[in-house]
């Protein structure tokens, strides 16, 4: 990671964040015309799609855990719990595959948050629910506006502005079970001149499984300086670090059986990351009816990952039977057998910590400029809303992997000492080790990417109605240097470029009072993961690189709140895929065409509003049929016959081992047909609130791979649905600053699988906190 970015980014922002104090002397600056809000337009009522807005009171209504429990609250929306406290989220929209929320784009202020947008879309990270004033889901057709993914949805998490009005801030502690505790410090300053925020958390816990520790630290500052009555600059910068022993490793079916909350490598298996992002906004007003917003952004992440077993139920004992009696197995673990060295199977916390296993560093920098400008004019005589804009985009991803049989290597600095020593220096054919400290480096590659993204869109108001025609523009190079794979020195390079245009088009009739009637299309686009294209050819490794996914998203729907106390909405749609991207093993593939439909009911009624009384009783719910989720077509891909072990696809394979994966109609991974949530709370004018709930997902299915593998793995089979309750209470005493709250998820204790991705993961077991907040 080089240091120097990070340097300038915290020596300019702590600079930045003093102007506002320094500056108090000076004559006040007024920016009544300046406003800064999120991805969503200021007239909602002309929104032409789906939106959802999770603001500071549901969430002080919920008091989530997780994100996970904050978007329950969102239909259409799919949250896999897999580990706790959100970390490595993963988020489906619609339908959509939700690991590592890779189709689903995630913001924080409109800067994206992925590890590499384009390069590598994945999610460990989200704003911390501490700095959030709200979190807008938008999924209809004014997604062209932002990139890259577009297919599904799209997340921004808006983060607190910074005080106006003096000094201000908060203290909050809390606890938990499995051994949680947190704690969150926020305090700033502001006047007219601007202000400034200062922003740290901290949570640990012991996490869902045994041995599943997790520790997570958070600072942000933020600053904001008004220099005229019409420019603001607006800056931002974050440190993120997680040090867990969470891993990818998970249980097969027999394991599961036995104890699923078991980890024995889970001492010694790691997920480390450290992240710097820094953000600077300009807003300037140019007129009443012509504003510019300019932004710049950087991300500066390193990530590194380490297992020692090489997936579930790779071997079998010798009392092999279709009721399952396969074992996960130590991957580098080697005992001394007469003169040789061979590899020890069992997975115990013994074996854990004397054993070596694999590396897996990524380092991931990337950084923006978009300029966007927004105005209204009155062309052909109508009233118009107009936005344009243009974004550039870099990335430099370093993927890298070591591997070794000594317990040293648990340490990465260690690991790293094998930089370029080959496996076949270390290992022969017979898959028997050399000596007792073998290792060696298993993969380096690199990927540069350049983005360029180019959008308008124009919204004609026309008495009740509002037609918004958009258009973006994406032109993206990916450069690929393979340094290093499968253990050996490769040096294959690769450049491919691509581009998508992507037309939307949305109209809304506001007829009736405080009523949104809405429809739209736009296409979707998400662009392929670069590192994950190469291929075992006739002269070695080379690089076959995967199609873009596109979509067709059509939508018709009603939101609503016509009637005193009482809000709905509901939502028909349609996403019609061209090229959908699965999981093939470590790679993706496309598997050509597929489609989703289905509706979004959700709604809220409170009682207090419609008897004009204080005291609310309210009910609130939503509910997502997906009645199709499936592929359109047939997808064949080649096996060696020998590795066919699942004897319930052996009808699908020849004898040349072309082996159909994908099959005419059927379903979608992680697709639930039925999602559903229902709230009953009670608000009482002296401060106190009630709240207990419910959370429905119904039966899913695994990728198509999965489908594929030997029903011991843990990785074939269905997910059967669970129903989870959950409740929260919060008491503000009258006079005073302070609140008390107390949250349970899963009060029931229920025991269910929450995924198959890499074998079987058990979800969240009965989970309490409480604490105490205190705001100045």
């Amino acid at each position: 990671m080089n240091p120097k970015p990070k340097m300038i980014a915290m020596a300019v922002m702590a600079a930045f964040a003093t102007v506002p104090v320094l500056a108090n002397a000076e004559e006040p600056v007024v920016t009544d015309t300046v406003t800064v809000t999120g991805i969503l337009p200021e007239k909602l009522e002309a929104v032409p799609g789906s939106f959802d807005l999770v603001d500071e009171k549901a969430l002080e209504e919920r008091q989530p855990f997780s994100m996970e429990e904050a978007l329950n609250d969102v239909p259409g929306v799919n949250v896999v719990g897999e580990s706790a406290y959100g970390l490595g989220i993963n988020i489906g929209i619609r339908g959509m595959d939700p690991r590592r929320t890779a189709r689903t784009l995630l913001m924080e202020d409109g800067m994206p948050l992925f590890l590499a947008p384009y390069g590598d879309p994945s999610a460990h990270y989200t704003t911390p629910l501490e700095r959030i004033q709200r979190i807008e889901v938008v999924k209809g057709s004014g997604q062209v506006l932002y990139g890259p993914q577009t297919v599904g949805g799209m997340i921004n998490f808006v983060t607190k502005p910074v005080p106006t009005d003096g000094l201000a801030g908060s203290v909050t502690l809390k606890a938990g079970t499995d051994d949680y505790r947190g704690g969150h410090v926020n305090f700033g300053y502001g006047n007219e001149r601007g202000g400034f925020m200062i922003d740290a958390l901290q949570n640990r816990g012991d996490g869902i499984r045994d041995n599943h520790d997790f520790d997570q630290r958070n600072l942000a500052i933020k600053g904001q300086l008004n220099l005229t009555e019409r420019q603001t600059l607006i800056g931002k910068i974050g440190y993120y670090e997680e040090d867990s022993h969470i891993s990818e490793t998970m249980l097969s079916t027999r394991e599961y059986a036995e104890d699923k909350f078991q980890a024995p490598t889970g001492k010694n298996d790691k997920f480390q990351m450290e992240q710097w992002t820094a953000q600077l906004q300009h807003i300037f007003q140019i007129s009443d009816t012509m504003k510019l917003s300019t932004q710049a952004y950087y991300a500066d992440i390193e990530r590194a990952s380490f297992r020692q077993v090489a997936g579930p139920g790779t071997w079998e004992d010798d009392e092999f039977t279709e009721e399952g009696n396969a074992y996960s197995q130590m991957i580098y673990c080697p005992v001394e057998v007469g003169e040789e060295f061979e590899n020890v199977r069992d997975v115990t916390e013994a074996n854990s910590a004397v054993c070596g296993g694999q590396w897996r560093p990524r380092e991931y920098r990337y950084y923006g400029f978009e300029p966007r400008l927004d105005f209204s004019h009155n062309l052909f005589g109508i009233e118009n809303d107009a936005v344009i804009g243009f974004r550039y985009h870099r990335e430099d991803i370093k993927r890298q992997g070591f591997r070794g049989i000594d317990s040293r290597f648990q340490s990465l600095s260690f690991a790293k000492r094998y930089a370029g020593i080959p496996k076949s220096e270390v290992e022969n054919v017979d898959d028997e080790w050399t000596g007792i400290e073998s290792g060696w480096h298993q993969e380096r590659l690199e990927t540069d990417v350049t983005a360029l993204s180019y959008y308008v869109q124009n919204t004609f108001h026309v008495g009740n109605w509002s037609f918004t025609p958009g258009l973006r523009f994406e032109d993206v190079k990916v450069k690929q240097n393979v340094v290093w794979a499968d253990g050996e020195a490769q040096g294959v390079r690769d450049t491919n470029r691509y581009s998508e245009l992507l037309p939307g088009f949305g109209v809304a009739w506001n007829g009736i009072a405080n009523t949104t009637v809405f429809a739209g299309v736009h296409k979707g686009f998400a662009p392929p993961r670069p590192d994950r294209d190469l291929t075992e050819g006739d002269n070695g490794i080379e690089i076959d690189n995967t199609k873009p996914e596109e979509s067709t998203n059509w939508e018709l729907g009603i939101r609503s709140n016509y009637f005193k106390g009482i809000g709905f909405q509901a939502t028909l749609f349609r996403t019609d895929f061209d090229e959908i991207v699965v999981r093939n093993g470590s790679r993706f593939d496309n598997a050509g065409e597929s489609l989703m439909q289905g509706i979004e009911l959700a709604g809220r009624i409170d009682f207090g509003t419609i008897l004009n009384t204080a005291h609310n009783f309210y009910v609130s719910g939503n509910y997502t049929n997906l009645f199709t989720a499936k592929f359109k077509k047939d997808n064949f891909q080649d096996f060696d016959p020998d590795d066919i072990e699942n004897e319930n696809i052996v009808d699908v394979c020849d004898v040349s081992g072309s082996c159909r994966i994908i099959k005419d109609g059927s379903r979608l991974p992680y697709a639930p047909k039925h999602m559903a949530s229902v709230n009953f709370g009670y608000e009482h004018p002296m401060g106190i609130h009630a709240r207990i709930g419910w959370d429905y997902v119904s039966k899913q299915e695994t990728d198509p791979i999965g489908r594929l593998s030997d029903p011991q793995t843990g990785v074939y089979g269905d997910i059967p649905s669970y129903t989870l309750m959950n409740a929260s209470a919060s008491y503000k005493p009258q006079g005073t600053k302070a609140t008390f709250f107390v949250s349970g998820y899963n009060l029931t204790d229920r025991e269910y699988l929450a995924s198959r991705v890499n074998g079987m993961a058990v979800g969240r077991g009965r989970t309490v906190f409480g604490g105490i907040r205190y705001n100045f």
